[in-house]
């Protein structure tokens, strides 16, 4: 049975009556994965943020709110099966493991190739959907996977999701980039939300000959750009082939044992950190 449609993302009808606060009532925390522009490794943040605070033992949800080009499922080498309506009226959410629930507009497309040709009210409609009328159940974290920019998605889940802890911008040292990211972060200032910090990703390259890191972009960029708008470094990630294999293969490489898997995780040990030490 399909859980969604396109008019009943239009429409937006609570079926079950519940907001977004109701219905996140489980939820611990709720983390938002945003970048001024594509292709900066955004959702490879999301999903590895994901994986690596699920292999320390929390049960973590990842929603992939980019309408336009969810890669979500595919990262996760998730097949792209209908999402279900349990017995309460709830969308039943993908599950990756056993400990993370998934949801992305690429479980109701009829094929991988199929378009998403909507304008903005619609996609409200639809983050509000899967804000409302999933069935997150209990969960330690909610990861929410944004598309690139400040545009309707971006304020629809900022407006939506109710007491985010914040969130995570990630940038790479190219200064398009980071003209991109000060946008970024006056946009979390202007909505109220918290800037967590922000995620370095292609920094490097290490040559697989000599070893020697190759500096691919200028260097220094970031640290300006965080110093002026006085958020910090959450960590830093090279451009690495086992990154691009990872999601390519459907298998997060947080949590592993090899170089890549270790660069990352001082980034999730560093979220931990300002999000539940800082309120206990």
């Amino acid at each position: 049975m399909n859980a969604f449609t396109g008019k009943q993302a239009a429409s937006s009808k609570e079926k079950s009556g519940n907001s977004a606060e109701e219905n996140l009532r489980g939820v611990k925390h709720k983390i938002i994965v945003m970048s001024g522009k594509g292709g900066v490794g955004k959702s490879t943040v999301a999903v590895n943020l994901a994986a690596g605070l699920a292999k320390k033992g929390r049960k973590v949800g990842l929603l992939d709110a980019d309408m336009h080009g969810p890669s979500v499922p595919k990262m996760l080498g998730l097949p792209n099966l209908p999402l279900n309506i349990d017995e309460n009226g709830k969308i039943v959410p993908a599950m990756f493991g056993s400990s993370i629930k998934v949801v992305s507009i690429a479980f109701l497309l009829k094929d991988t190739d199929s378009p998403v040709i909507w304008r903005g009210p619609v996609k409200m409609g639809a983050i509000k959907q899967f804000l409302e009328e999933v069935s997150w159940g209990e969960l330690d974290y909610l990861i929410v996977d944004l598309p690139p920019g400040t545009g309707d998605e971006p304020l629809s889940v900022a407006q939506l999701v109710p007491s985010p802890d914040g969130t995570i911008i990630v940038t790479t040292p190219q200064d398009v980039a980071l003209l991109s990211v000060r946008k970024s972060i006056n946009f979390a200032k202007a909505v109220g939300l918290r800037t967590l910090g922000l995620v370095e990703n292609m920094y490097g390259l290490q040559c697989t000959h000599c070893g020697k890191e190759i500096k691919l972009f200028e260097d220094g960029g970031v640290e300006r750009a965080v110093r002026d708008m006085s958020i910090p470094i959450l960590g830093k990630l090279p451009i690495d082939p086992e990154i691009a294999r990872s999601g390519d293969d459907g298998k997060p490489f947080a949590g592993g044992s090899n170089g890549i898997s270790k660069a990352f995780e001082p980034i999730t040990d560093r979220i931990i950190e300002l999000v539940e030490e800082e309120v206990n």
